[in-house]
């Protein structure tokens, strides 16, 4: 019989990293996943890996846009002397049309469940909000659109040639909105060498560019398709929360005019890139018919939400033919594919081509690294055989589970898990002190 290669292993098997991005599945490829969106994002605001240091003298702005309002919902009030304040205090404060007040006088604290909670959940418009968090990335992309062509107008009047690049992720409010966090690089085109980054002209000032980012989030909407509950479409647009500021090389977490810096920026992106709908107050896990029913029943604000993405993706019973199947199920029905996620279905942290590296170019050269390899663009290709042995091996490997195989295995590989973040923790803070000494 021929010798299994795991059977010298731990347990006979062959452990792997789930390389799972989330913090609340698995901590340490979130770590991992985290520490290499935060060099991607720093490489594009300081330079390294590829990119020019001269990119800390381009205007780059750090834009929050979030999603509009889908009906009232409790929330925390602070004011600007730190004391809290009555949620919804309303003098004379009418009822709903469900006949529940619209007013609430309680100073509620952080870690109130009613925060962000509809006062009516009769009154809160689910279906619109499921929609939106499904064609939000589809809103962005317009956005881009738009902002770009302002931008080359602007460069056009001006005889000069510029582009954007860019870094986003996307963040869950406790509502169970999606809004993002988006760096924006303003780059010059060299007409030689297009992919080289150069310092842009001068005469697109960072006060233009502001104003036409802000222009591009305003007057961005688009209508979707027409669904069966609603003949004529939603029509989409950003949040009256939007927030643009001016990122700046200090040394300092903020200047004096409230711009931030480039590593606090690159930390407060790569934090989020490791979340999901946590916030929001659900564990995502995929929906099945049988789930969905389980959530029909209950009455609260998550269950509601997951119940209208759902409901909003079940193919109409009059679609028979085959034409009418496909294009619902890569339309709206993939809105029941997403359920769990509250209908949003994109990818949490992207970016432009030009902006910085790429994942897959860190996570390379760690690879490099862990092999002792200096440059793992020299590599030799994995089929060439370096010591003229032409045997030939096949290995089947199957797969058996994801997990540990008993909790004593699991707390002891998560100990060590996270003494190994305190390490790494207490030792970055300790070369920042010596570097600011």
């Amino acid at each position: 019989m021929t010798e299994r290669p795991t059977d010298d292993m731990p347990d006979g098997r062959l452990y792997v990293a789930c390389k799972n991005r989330r913090a609340s599945v698995c901590p340490a490829c979130a770590e991992t996943y985290r520490a290499d969106t935060y060099h991607l994002v720093k490489a594009g605001l300081v330079g390294g890996k590829g990119v020019p240091a001269t990119v800390t003298e381009h205007p780059c702005f750090f834009v929050t846009l979030t999603a509009p309002a889908f009906g009232t919902v409790h929330a925390r009030v602070v004011g600007a002397n730190g004391e809290v304040r009555p949620c919804r205090p309303r003098r004379y404060a009418p009822l709903c049309l469900h006949g529940r007040p619209t007013e609430c006088r309680v100073q509620h604290g952080e870690d109130d469940p009613c925060v962000s909670e509809p006062i009516c959940r009769d009154c809160y418009d689910y279906d619109a909000q499921a929609v939106w968090n499904f064609h939000a990335g589809e809103l962005w992309r317009r956005t881009v659109i738009t902002l770009n062509r302002y931008l080359v107008a602007a460069a056009k009047d001006r005889c000069v040639r510029v582009r954007l690049s860019y870094a986003k992720v996307a963040e869950y409010q406790r509502r169970g909105t999606v809004h993002f966090h988006a760096l924006i690089r303003l780059d010059g085109v060299n007409p030689d060498d297009p992919d080289t980054i150069i310092q842009p002209d001068a005469s697109i000032t960072p006060e233009l560019l502001s104003s036409l980012i802000d222009t591009a989030a305003t007057v961005t909407r688009f209508t979707t398709a027409s669904h069966p509950w609603y003949r004529i479409g939603w029509t989409l647009t950003w949040g009256t929360q939007t927030d643009i500021r001016r990122v700046r090389l200090n040394a300092g977490d903020h200047d004096d005019h409230g711009a931030l810096t480039s590593t606090a920026v690159a930390a407060y992106l790569a934090k989020y890139a490791t979340k999901a709908t946590e916030e929001a107050g659900h564990v995502s896990r995929k929906l099945t018919q049988q789930t969905a029913n389980v959530y029909a029943d209950q009455d609260t604000h998550q269950a509601r939400q997951l119940t209208a993405c759902w409901s909003l993706g079940q193919r109409p019973w009059y679609y028979t033919s085959e034409a009418q199947r496909e294009a619902w199920d890569e339309g709206w029905g993939r809105l029941q594919k997403w359920a769990h996620m509250l209908g949003f279905g994109g990818h949490f942290s992207t970016k432009s081509r030009r902006y910085s590296t790429t994942l897959t170019a860190l996570r390379a050269v760690r690879k490099a690294f862990q092999r002792g390899e200096n440059h793992p663009e020299d590599t030799p290709p994995a089929d060439l055989d370096q010591f003229g042995d032409e045997a030939a091996v096949t290995l089947n490997w199957i797969f058996d589970g994801v997990g540990w195989l008993t909790v004593g295995d699991a707390a002891l590989a998560n100990s060590a898990a996270a003494k190994a973040r305190e390490r790494r923790r207490v030792a970055r803070e300790e070369m920042e002190e010596i570097m600011a000494s």
